[in-house]
């Protein structure tokens, strides 16, 4: 059998980071974040696969409530410096939307 990756909440919070910082550095695209995703989902073993989704769903849902937080707190500081309607508020998708049926 190949090589097979850990598991952990604490590998799988890494690789998501990593994957977000690269795509935030410009340097992977969409695309290639999806690749990396699916080489790395094909070196979990079948048998850790349901612990590795969870700890993907937990550490995509607490990444987008973040992401939610840092928004709403930057559109209420702004938003009392600027005119509300210029503001764009970041368009969030469900990680099992965007995961769950891929994986």
């Amino acid at each position: 059998m190949g090589q097979e990756v850990s598991v952990s909440y604490q590998a799988v919070k890494s690789k998501v980071y990593k994957l977000i910082d690269a795509l935030v550095e410009d340097a992977k695209t969409r695309g290639d974040v999806q690749d990396s995703v699916k080489r790395w989902w094909k070196l979990v073993h079948p048998a850790d696969r349901p612990v590795a989704r969870k700890y993907l769903m937990m550490v995509l849902e607490r990444s987008n409530a973040s992401l939610e937080a840092i928004s709403d707190g930057l559109l209420e500081f702004t938003t009392s410096e600027t005119e509300p309607a210029k503001l764009a508020k970041l368009h969030t998708v469900s990680p099992q939307t965007q995961i769950g049926t891929r994986i």
